[in-house]
């Protein structure tokens, strides 16, 4: 009896032991966070869904005002660190939407985040970005088959030799107008990005340059190429040329909106890179690290600095958006991936 009732005391010590625990836990998470993860739990029982993650506002209003994304009745919506995920259906296809914010950590941050949290089967990324290939024109939609990092930088000094894991040389001197005398900025190497995902030795990182779109997807891209895009910005301002699809070229990405000629033609020269944006590659590296499909659609907005005059962001910039927010649907509609509709 007396040994009874030392395991019914050490019992309850141990309960009123844990009760302070559980009381911080519950308290160390916010309680409209405990909210949201409840309505992620009775999402992901409809899943699995296609992630669609765009950049910033303009991007976002002209693939909404295709008016393609039919949202979920029960749960259109739901609300994490600050970013809206809107659940819903594309071309009878199950999405899950969100706008992650401009440059590199908002991209990576996000798509980890709805790697983590949704059913996922794989990411469409898209946006627009400036252009550094001459035989491209504004209006036109880029899907990169690579994409690299042209944002990790080894800042060197005049004569310094190059960092081992750098890949390409930036000579500000090359730059001088007029030609000759020394560039005290020195010289920029570009490095590669230490690389972990689930295909490579756990915690050895790898040092690619570029990172591979996922092929079977690239391959169903391939087959858009007679998708519809516009020419026209408005009534009154319209493009010389119809603005074409194509598939297979390079992307660069950095935390920089290049609007300088020079830079832009040394990026073209160097690293061969038609599109360049401030978000794509981190998609691309999130979810190759993760071991998801992973593909970019960009639609080219402005000429980056070799332009006459000021940036056409700000003239072609909505036309851009919705081309690509068209070649978004047209890929959609063309993946063979079985969502089993339920509303």
């Amino acid at each position: 009896m007396a040994a009874k009732q030392a395991v019914l005391l050490f019992s309850l010590i141990l309960a009123l032991g844990f009760i302070p625990l559980l009381v911080f836990s519950a308290q160390a998470i916010p309680f409209e966070r405990l909210e949201s993860l409840r309505v992620v739990k009775k999402v992901n029982k409809n899943g699995p869904f296609l992630g669609l993650i765009t950049v910033y506002a303009p991007e976002e209003e002209a693939f909404f005002k295709t008016g393609v994304f039919r949202p979920d009745p029960r749960h259109p919506f739901v609300d994490l660190s600050g970013r809206r995920f809107r659940i819903g259906k594309v071309e009878g296809k199950k999405v899950i939407y969100v706008k992650c914010g401009v440059g590199l950590v908002n991209a990576a941050a996000a798509t980890q985040q709805m790697l983590d949290l949704f059913d996922i089967k794989g990411i469409i990324h898209f946006g627009i970005s400036g252009n550094a290939n001459g035989s491209m024109q504004i209006g036109d939609v880029t899907i990169p088959g690579q994409l690299a990092q042209t944002g990790l930088w080894d800042w060197l000094k005049p004569n310094a030799t190059m960092e081992p894991n750098d890949f390409a040389q930036f000579d500000f001197k090359s730059y001088n107008d007029p030609k000759g005398g020394e560039n005290h900025l020195g010289k920029v190497g570009y490095s590669t990005e230490q690389f972990y995902s689930v295909a490579g030795e756990v915690n050895v990182p790898q040092r690619p340059v570029w990172f591979n779109i996922t092929n079977n997807w690239l391959h169903v891209a391939s087959h858009l190429q007679g998708v519809k895009l516009d020419q026209c910005a408005n009534s009154t301002l319209c493009l010389p040329e119809k603005p074409k699809l194509v598939v297979g070229l390079k992307g660069a990405t950095s935390n920089f909106f290049i609007d300088n000629a020079a830079y832009t033609q040394f990026l073209f020269k160097t690293f061969g890179v038609t599109s360049l944006d401030m978000e794509s590659s981190a998609v691309v590296m999130t979810c190759l690290s993760n071991g998801y499909p992973v593909i970019a659609i960009r639609g080219l907005s402005d000429l980056a600095g070799t332009q006459k005059g000021d940036n056409t962001i700000r003239l072609f910039g909505s036309l851009a958006a919705l081309n690509t927010a068209k070649v978004v649907i047209g890929f959609v509609k063309s993946l063979p991936i079985n969502h089993v509709s339920r509303f």
